[in-house]
Formats: C-alpha cells, sequence, structure tokens
C-alpha cells in the first residue's frame, strides 16, 4: 500500500468501516510512513473534536416557516365540513409527529461546513506542536536555511520570510498534514505567543480575501492568494495576529 491509497482509506480506517485485510494493509503502511502516521493522528484528533464541540447549527427561519404554513394548511382542511374517513384520523398525528421530527432533525443534517471542519483541523496541529514541544523540523531564525529544507519533502516550495523587524521573527518551519495532505507549516513568535503558519497549493488560481474565525480561545485567520492557500493560527490577540498577516500577504511570493 502506498501513500496515496492509504490517504483514500484513511476516513473508512477511522471510522472501523474497512474489512480485516484493508486494515492490516493500513496499519502495517501506518508502522513505516511516518508522515501518513501523522496524517491517521489529525484525524482521530478531529473526529474526537467533532464529538465534543459545538458543530450545532440552526435551522433556517424560511425552512421553519414551510413546514408550519404546511401543518396549518394540514390542519384547515381537517377541521373543514367534509367528514374524513377513520383511518386518515390514525394516520394524521404520525405523519404530524413526522414533520416535528424533521423540523428538529435539520440543524444536525446539515453539520458542520468544510471550513469549520478545517478551522478544527488547523487548531489540532497548532496545539499539538506546543503540547509536544517540536514546534519546527528546521529550528532556524535563517529564511535561506528553513525555505531549502522543504526542497524534496513537498511538491511545491513556500515561499518564507523573515519579519522580525516587524517584530514577528522567524523560529523555524516542520512538515504537517492537513486537509487530507502534506504541508509546510512555519513558525514565527510574538513576545511569548507561537503562530504557525500553514501553507499549501489551493488548486485555483483564483484569490480569496482574508477570513477570520475565533475557537476554543484561538484565533485564525485564512487566504488564499496566487494559488496558495494559508491559514494562521495563534493565541496572540486578534489585532496583532492581524497585523502579522498584513505583512505576510505584503511580502509572500509564493512559487507552486
Amino acid at each position: 500500500m502506498n501513500c496515496k491509497d492509504a490517504q483514500n482509506l484513511i476516513n473508512g480506517y477511522v471510522d472501523g468501516e474497512l474489512d480485516l485485510v484493508r486494515n492490516l494493509e493500513i496499519e502495517h503502511h501506518l508502522q513505516e510512513c511516518a508522515l501518513c502516521s501523522q496524517g491517521y493522528k489529525n484525524h482521530q484528533v478531529l473526529r474526537n473534536g467533532i464529538k465534543t464541540g459545538p458543530f450545532y447549527f440552526k435551522a433556517p427561519v424560511d425552512l421553519q416557516r414551510r413546514i408550519q404554513l404546511s401543518l396549518r394548511k394540514a390542519a384547515k382542511a381537517e377541521a373543514g365540513p367534509r367528514v374524513l374517513p377513520k383511518w386518515w384520523l390514525t394516520i394524521a398525528a404520525p405523519m404530524a409527529a413526522a414533520a416535528i421530527v424533521v423540523l428538529a432533525l435539520v440543524p444536525f443534517l446539515r453539520g458542520p461546513s468544510a471550513d469549520d471542519l478545517l478551522a478544527g483541523e488547523v487548531i489540532s496541529s497548532h496545539v499539538r506542536s506546543l503540547m509536544a514541544t517540536h514546534l519546527a523540523d528546521v529550528p532556524s531564525s535563517d529564511q535561506h536555511t528553513v525555505k531549502p529544507w522543504f526542497a524534496g519533502k513537498l511538491n511545491f516550495s513556500p515561499p518564507v520570510e523573515d519579519l522580525a523587524r516587524q517584530g514577528f521573527p522567524l523560529i523555524g518551519g516542520r512538515l504537517d498534514y492537513v486537509d487530507n495532505r502534506p504541508v509546510a507549516a512555519l513558525i514565527y513568535q510574538r513576545q511569548k505567543h507561537f503562530i504557525n503558519l500553514f501553507i499549501w497549493p489551493s488548486g485555483s488560481d483564483s484569490d480569496v480575501g482574508t477570513k477570520t474565525v475565533s475557537r476554543q480561545g484561538y484565533n485564525l485567520f485564512y487566504w488564499t492568494k496566487s494559488g496558495m492557500t494559508y491559514w494562521a493560527a495563534s493565541d496572540l490577540n486578534n489585532s496583532e495576529l492581524q497585523e502579522f498577516v498584513q505583512l505576510v500577504q505584503n511580502q509572500t511570493s509564493p512559487t507552486p
């Protein structure tokens, strides 16, 4: 089994949906491949986070109104002068109960968006790097040391800038696994706060403006520029992290 096969089957493996032969194959591969093993750990963290996180979505108001209107119309029809057969009365109540159940389940059927899931994955990678005291595979403040280190390890060349003069010194870089693929993680520091900047190809030439989200005490900024996707994660306050993001956007010049 190669890395591509393992990545295609990792979701089924995490959920216990594979047969015995496939389970043995992927377990053997995870023991030999550190990158895929890290990806498996990321999936486990994400799966546990979804189970315990506040991923609750309220049903759209328009949908609630339409279902309520349908129930009122049905009630008016039943109250008309026409005598309904007994068999209709026996099924009317279950039908109304079923409609109520559907209305209650709509928020859960929608589920978290792709950005919500990715945000959870980014936070997990950020927190894991701090807990494991393994911020960098290549600890260095020299961008000319960090950037060449990624050569041969990724199928793209991440832009690396030293922002020490602006108050965000480069600490180093490492390989990580986000969005089902290997990515570059650059580590910067602001006083006692660390910033993980995750970078990988976006698969699209269209730029996407900066978006931000706060989750579990962490601030996230993400955007797409020149065919590359960027996610910045830190417990740094929102305004200073935004300052860092603007510096990166002004100076980076990615080379896919």
